[in-house]
C-alpha cells in the first residue's frame, strides 16, 4: 500500500487517466442520439439527487446553505441540460451548401477538471454533463476539503451514465488529492484538455502545463445603484444575491457603489432586507477578520452565515442579519472591505455622478476582478449602455442578481459554473464555458472560386539560375568559351 500521499495521488491519476483514455475511445464510435440519450440521463438522475448532494455538500465543507446549494445543483443540472440537449456536438454538426462548407466535430478526448470548494457538487454535475456532450471522457481532481461530496457527485453521474448505455471509466476521479497529483492529472500525456475552476494559483498551474486550458480568474463584483434605479427592487436584489449560498458564486456582488441622490433610500432598504450597517470599532473589528494578514483574505470567513462572522470580530448585531455592511473610501488590497470576500459582507461606496461611479467601479475591478463581471440596476438604457463599455469585464448584469445570473440562472447568458475572463482578465475566452468549448471542427471546403494564376513578367522577380537539361538534341559548343575556361583553369595551377 502506498502512504506516501502525493505518490498515492500520482497513481490514481494515472489509473484514472488510462481508464478514462479507453472508455473515450469507445464512447468516440457513439451516435448523437447514444451521446444524447446519456447526457440526459446524468442530468436527470442528478437533478433527483440535488437536495442530498447540497446536504452532503454543507456538510462537508461547512460553507453554504443547503437550499442554495441545491438550487445550485438543480440549475447544474437540468438547467445546462436544456442549454445543451439541441445542440449537434457529434459527426456532422454544419452545412453550408450556398459556402459548399461543411463542420465535422470531434472531441478532444480525455479532460482534466478541478473543482473548487465552494460550489463542488454543481461544478461536477456541471463539467461531467458538458465535457460527455462533446463526446470526451473526463478525469476530476477535487478540491482536498470536498473530496467525499465531489466523489458523491461524480458517482451519480457515472452510475446514471453506464445504465444508459456509456462504457465504464467514462467519468473517473482522484479520492486522494493533492497538488502534486493535481499537476500530474493537468501534465498527463493522455490529457488533451484542462478545465480549472479555482484560485488563481490553480488557473497559473493549468496555463503552464503546456495543454489546451480554460481558465477562469478571480471576480471582484462592483455593483452600481443608479439615481434611475428601483431602489427597494434594487437592494432587495443585492441582499438577496449576497446572501445566497452565503455568497460563495464568484460572480456575487462585493461592493456596491451607490448615487449620493439615492443613498438615503438604499441605506434605508439594506435595513429593510437584513443588512446591518457596521461602524466604528466594530468596523475595524470586521475588517481585521476578513483580512488578518494585510492584502490577502481569511479563508475561515468564506461561506460563513454573516452572524457567524459577526461572532468571530466580536460585534453585536441583530439575528436577522443576513448581511453585513460598512462604508469605505478607498481602493485597494490593503483595504479588506474593497477585496473580493466570498462572504456575506459587502463595502459601499458613494458616487457623487456617473462618472464617478463608472471610475470607482473600475478602480474595484482592478483590485482582482478584471474580466469577469459587473453589475448595475438602472431603468435608463442609454446609460447602462455607457457603463457596459466603460466596464473592464465579460458580463454585466442589469437589474438582477449579479451571483445567479452570471451563471445564467435570472437572465438568458449560458448555464455554466466556469465563466471565462477574457483578455481583460488573462483567459482564452470570455464566454460562460460549455459544450461547444470542449469540441474542435474539422471543415470540409469546396473549391468555390475560381483563380488565374499569372505568369512572372514583373522585371523585379527573383531570376531562375538556368540549369542545362539534356534532352537528346544537338548542343551547339562555343570554342572560344571552352578555350577561355581553360586557359583560366591553367593559370591558376602554375601559379
Amino acid at each position: 500500500m502506498i502512504k506516501d500521499q502525493d505518490l498515492l495521488s500520482i497513481q490514481e491519476v494515472r489509473d484514472a487517466v488510462v481508464e478514462a483514455a479507453e472508455a473515450q475511445k469507445v464512447y468516440a464510435s457513439y451516435s448523437q442520439q447514444q451521446v444524447d440519450a446519456i447526457v440526459q440521463a446524468i442530468a436527470e438522475e442528478a437533478y433527483r439527487q440535488a437536495e442530498h448532494l447540497a446536504v452532503l455538500a454543507v456538510t462537508e465543507t461547512k460553507m453554504g446553505v443547503i437550499e442554495h446549494k441545491k438550487i445550485k445543483n438543480e440549475l447544474a443540472s437540468k438547467g445546462v441540460y436544456a442549454s445543451i440537449c439541441h445542440e449537434k456536438t457529434v459527426g456532422v454538426v454544419h452545412e453550408d451548401p450556398t459556402a459548399k462548407q461543411i463542420e465535422i466535430a470531434y472531441p478532444y478526448g480525455v479532460i482534466a477538471a478541478v473543482s473548487p470548494v465552494t460550489n463542488p457538487t454543481a461544478t461536477a454535475i456541471y463539467k461531467t454533463l458538458i465535457a460527455l456532450k462533446a463526446q470526451n471522457a473526463i478525469v476530476f481532481s477535487p478540491h482536498p476539503t470536498a473530496v467525499n461530496c465531489t466523489i458523491e457527485a461524480l458517482k451519480i453521474c457515472h452510475e446514471a451514465a453506464v445504465r444508459a448505455g456509456a462504457p465504464a471509466g467514462l467519468i473517473r476521479w482522484v479520492a486522494h488529492p493533492t497538488i502534486k497529483g493535481t499537476e500530474a492529472l493537468m501534465q498527463h500525456k493522455n490529457i488533451q484538455l484542462i478545465l480549472a475552476t479555482g484560485g488563481s494559483g490553480l488557473v497559473k498551474a493549468a496555463y503552464s502545463s503546456g495543454k489546451p486550458a480554460y481558465g477562469v480568474g478571480p471576480g471582484n463584483v462592483p455593483v452600481y445603484i443608479d439615481h434611475t434605479a428601483n431602489v427597494a427592487r434594487a437592494v432587495q436584489q443585492i441582499i438577496d444575491s449576497k446572501s445566497f449560498d452565503n455568497s460563495t458564486i464568484c460572480a456575487t456582488e462585493q461592493a456596491i457603489v451607490v448615487h449620493q441622490d439615492v443613498k438615503a433610500q438604499v441605506m434605508t432598504a439594506l435595513a429593510q432586507n437584513g443588512a446591518t450597517i457596521v461602524t466604528g470599532e466594530d468596523r475595524l473589528k470586521l475588517a481585521q477578520v476578513i483580512s488578518p494578514v494585510p492584502r490577502t483574505l481569511n479563508t475561515q470567513i468564506v461561506g460563513k452565515p454573516a452572524i457567524s462572522i459577526a461572532e468571530m470580530a466580536q460585534i453585536q448585531v441583530p439575528p436577522s442579519t443576513r448581511v453585513l455592511v460598512a462604508e469605505e473610501q478607498y481602493i485597494g488590497k490593503e483595504y479588506p472591505f474593497s477585496i473580493e470576500k466570498l462572504s456575506p459582507i459587502l463595502g459601499l461606496y458613494t458616487a457623487h455622478s456617473q462618472e464617478e461611479a463608472i471610475r470607482l467601479c473600475q478602480q474595484l475591478l482592478d483590485v482582482g476582478g478584471r474580466g469577469h463581471s459587473a453589475a448595475i440596476h438602472a431603468e435608463n438604457d442609454q446609460f447602462v449602455k455607457e457603463f457596459s463599455i466603460q466596464m473592464p469585464v465579460s458580463r454585466i448584469l442589469v437589474n438582477t442578481m449579479a451571483s445567479v445570473g452570471a451563471a445564467g440562472g435570472t437572465t438568458s447568458l449560458t448555464p455554466s459554473y466556469t465563466l471565462g475572463c477574457g483578455a481583460y482578465g488573462g483567459n482564452i475566452t470570455s464566454d460562460n464555458i460549455t459544450a461547444r468549448h470542449l469540441i474542435n471542427k474539422k471543415r470540409v471546403a469546396y473549391g468555390i472560386k475560381e483563380l488565374a494564376v499569372p505568369k512572372p513578367q514583373h522585371p523585379q522577380n527573383i531570376q531562375q539560375t538556368a540549369v542545362a537539361v539534356n534532352t537528346g538534341e544537338d548542343v551547339t559548343i562555343d570554342p572560344a568559351m571552352i578555350r577561355k575556361i581553360v586557359e583560366d583553369i591553367v593559370s591558376k595551377l602554375t601559379v
